[in-house]
């Protein structure tokens, strides 16, 4: 795709709003769903039912060779996790990412979310921090967005956000963010690091997913055997939030936020505003 076709019409931005609302549903369904001894492929079947119902098809169901609705990567899974039989535990860091597709427009999202366990304080407040770091990098990218030159902006403050909370933290490399369309991952990739080159305008018409995946360790990843599953290399935790932002005449507008990305975004100063 050129770099002229990653920006779209006013009215394919108005597209954009139905699917990443139904995304935000189906994820708000699944977070107040995992709680210990639920199944991942429990999960799968409550966003499953959401989108369906309203309206719109799960888009990863869509993928080659994949047939769940979420991706749900617990601990030292960074991306891609396929729900099955596995349970939540207490303590675990839950990673689910999920998009509909409304009308052939897509949506896009994901979040880490720490199960409460009154045992292991350590251990969660660990998680806690990693999660929380990954999505105050999220936050920071999407306002970036706001008055950014050029997606290379948006790397650097996610880069910087993580680097804010500590230096033990490390940014996955091998998997980026994307542009967001009428396909779920179209150009341009969106980097959650520093990069040098040049990177497409930040300008009205932009829709990409700002993508932060997050690790207590290594960067190094590898994929199981069932084909999909992304692991860091050391086992070490792994956390991972996702938004699709639209960048319009008025502003920016989190189109898998309820809200639009207002809460989000209110500690950097950024009123985001509605697509007309």
């Amino acid at each position: 795709m050129s770099k002229r076709g990653i920006y779209k019409s006013p009215d394919e931005l108005r597209a954009l709003v139905a699917p990443g609302l139904l995304t935000a549903q189906a994820l708000a369904a699944v977070r107040a769903a995992i709680v210990p001894g639920v199944s991942t492929l429990e999960l799968d079947a409550i966003a499953e039912r959401v989108i369906l119902a309203g309206g719109g098809l799960p888009n990863f169901a869509m993928e080659p060779g994949y047939s769940h609705t979420i991706c749900a990567s617990i601990n030292e899974a960074v991306v891609h996790g396929v729900p099955g039989d596995r349970r939540v535990e207490a303590g675990d860091i839950v990673s689910i990412d999920c998009g509909a597709e409304v009308d052939g427009w897509n949506g896009d999202a994901a979040f880490s979310v720490v199960v409460a366990d009154g045992t292991r304080a350590a251990l969660v407040a660990s998680r806690q921090r990693l999660a929380n770091a990954t999505e105050k990098s999220l936050w920071a990218g999407i306002a970036s967005l706001a008055t950014a030159s050029t997606l290379a902006d948006v790397g650097a403050a996610v880069e910087d956000a993580i680097d804010s909370v500590g230096d033990d933290f490390g940014i996955i490399e091998d998997f980026t963010g994307h542009g967001i369309g009428r396909s779920m991952h179209e150009d341009p990739p969106v980097f959650n690091y520093r990069v040098r080159g040049r990177q497409p305008a930040v300008k009205p018409g932009l829709v990409v997913a700002v993508e932060p995946m997050v690790t207590l360790g290594t960067i190094e990843t590898h994929e199981l055997d069932d084909g999909w599953t992304i692991v860091t290399d050391d086992a070490t935790d792994a956390a991972h939030w996702e938004h699709s932002v639209a960048v319009h005449a008025g502003g920016i507008w989190v189109l898998t936020a309820t809200d639009g990305g207002a809460a989000g975004l209110a500690p950097f100063g950024i009123v985001p505003v509605a697509i007309a």
